[in-house]
């Protein structure tokens, strides 16, 4: 009789491998009947004892040498979920090259060495999966790999750090400063101890390239994105954008410009009937907009262990189907041309500036002369507040321009902030799509 069961070796037991244990025994049953195989996890790499003792795990499942996993034969698929670059890059490209199946939660790994590890793939003639590891419990990668081949994908817009979008909806809601949020965060258990991956765009920018690269079917890496933070939105910046029908998202932003590809990662005034902007707290959405399905969204929890394992255990079920059906290596790597990636000097988007200017006569024309002569017009102006600064009337002005150049509007900008009658630019904020009037 045939063997019924696949062999698994599981690389890490933290939050994720955790919660694929536990999903793997809660939901056994349910797997088989639609799988017709048992998962079994032969060896567990971990080296905290005491996670294992918490999971009631037999001690000789355990280990601390990788190659009690990569040199058994009875152990065909890995699931790496160490995190981080090194070891899980190593352990993931070896496991491939011995022709084991892989699936990874690790868009660190996957973002930066994505080629390399399907050309192990491809030479181990192994499945190498990685739903988990964009968007959480959101099946976007399948979906943008199989559901959506058929499209020539234009757009790819997505809230794709929970943390970050905490922190905007809190700040929206509660009128509150952004130190405030990021603590009431940490302390919540949004946002880690250090925040920068997320709260500077990082971890945002590793997963629209993951996303660019298979939508485009070209590399794109997290050096090829432009990436700016949320660290400088202001109560007063949310405010406005709610007056002049907007909110402030932090964005990943992924466009195909006739074959030049751009991808860019920072907070953007969205309008506020557009999908994206009703997605608050620390949810995820990824909007994607093809030739012939036109637009579509994919919403849902982005993090946490319960919805990352469903991802991860999704990928182990379709290589289980693969290796039934003997079709493993469906999914080769589909980064097959090579577009050039736009720098951001030569992408057109919209603008808001918020400035502290003297309040006399004159002002506007200067200023709006200014960004005339580097080809920027002015779409609306508001003039909020009058204020004293050193024995002087100033006013706080905003400014929304027409779409522009990003290099015109920075070469603008360098010399408004050297206009005597410039008090200070408080803020720049890229404008996505336009409000309903």
């Amino acid at each position: 009789m045939k063997d019924s069961s696949i062999g698994i070796g599981l690389l890490g037991l933290g939050t994720v491998g955790t919660g694929v244990y536990k999903l793997l025994q809660e939901n056994a049953s349910q797997i088989f009947q639609r799988i017709g195989k048992r998962l079994e996890i032969k060896r567990i790499l971990e080296l905290d004892q005491k996670k294992a003792l918490a999971l009631e795990i037999q001690p000789e499942v355990l280990t601390k040498n990788i190659d009690e996993i990569l040199n058994d034969p009875d152990i065909q698929i890995v699931i790496e979920l160490l995190g981080g670059i090194e070891p899980a890059r190593t352990y993931i490209r070896e496991a491939l090259y011995q022709g084991k199946h892989v699936v990874t939660a690790n868009k660190d790994v996957v973002a930066a060495y994505g080629k390399e590890l399907f050309e192990a793939a491809t030479a181990g003639k192994a499945d190498f999966y990685f739903e988990a590891s964009v968007g959480g419990g959101i099946p976007v990668i399948h979906t943008l790999k199989e559901n959506l081949a058929a499209n020539k994908i234009e757009e790819v817009i997505g809230i794709v750090n929970g943390t970050t979008n905490y922190i905007l909806s809190r700040m929206s809601e509660e009128n509150v400063d952004f130190s405030t949020v990021l603590q009431a965060a940490q302390e919540a258990g949004y946002a880690e101890a250090d925040p920068a991956a997320d709260i500077e765009g990082d971890d945002a920018a590793r997963k629209i390239a993951i996303l660019a690269s298979i939508a485009f079917n070209t590399r794109v890496t997290p050096a090829n994105v432009f990436v700016q933070g949320i660290t400088r939105i202001t109560p007063k910046d949310i405010n406005y954008a709610q007056e002049l029908g907007y909110v402030i998202k932090l964005l990943a932003i992924a466009r195909d410009h006739n074959g030049k590809i751009e991808v860019r990662v920072h907070p953007a005034f969205l309008p506020q009937h557009h999908p994206l902007a009703a997605v608050h707290g620390v949810f995820n959405a990824i909007y994607i907009c093809g030739n012939a399905v036109g637009e579509t969204m994919f919403y849902g929890k982005g993090a946490g262990q319960m919805p990352t394992a469903s991802a991860v255990v999704g990928d182990l079920m379709e290589i289980v189907r693969n290796l039934e059906s003997g079709s493993t290596g469906r999914f080769p790597c589909g980064c097959y041309l090579d577009k050039p990636i736009l720098p951001i000097g030569k992408v057109h988007t919209k603008y808001y500036l918020r400035l502290i200017v003297k309040d006399k006569p004159g002002v506007m024309a200067g200023i709006a002369g200014v960004l005339g002569d580097h080809q920027v017009s002015i779409a609306s102006v508001i003039q909020k507040r009058t204020l004293i600064a050193n024995n002087e009337k100033r006013a706080e002005i905003v400014l929304i321009t027409h779409q522009v150049l990003e290099q015109d509007m920075q070469d603008a900008l360098a010399v408004i902030k050297g206009l005597p009658i410039v008090g200070s630019v408080e803020n720049v904020i890229r404008v996505e799509g336009e409000p309903r009037t």
